[in-house]
């Protein structure tokens, strides 16, 4: 997927990786970037069905959790 990333998926993923956003744990999850909600949800909902983010499993429960990189998506911005 990452040949087909745009500028904008790229910095959603370059704010997650800076510890910046938190994200529901839905099927369609919605993410928020420093407090506030993502402009761009549909951006955020196909990196996360790329693989690409997901809600930290280390998370307390709650309707917001930080959101993270997984390896596929760290890898995209190596």
């Amino acid at each position: 997927m990452d040949d087909e990333l745009n500028h904008r998926a790229r910095a959603v993923l370059r704010a997650i990786a800076a510890g910046r956003a938190e994200v529901t744990r839905s099927s369609e999850p919605d993410l928020k970037v420093d407090g506030l909600l993502c402009s761009d949800q549909l951006t955020a909902r196909e990196l996360a069905h790329a693989g690409l983010l997901r809600p930290a499993p280390r998370a307390a429960s709650g309707p917001w959790v930080p959101a993270e990189l997984t390896s596929a998506g760290r890898a995209v911005l190596a």
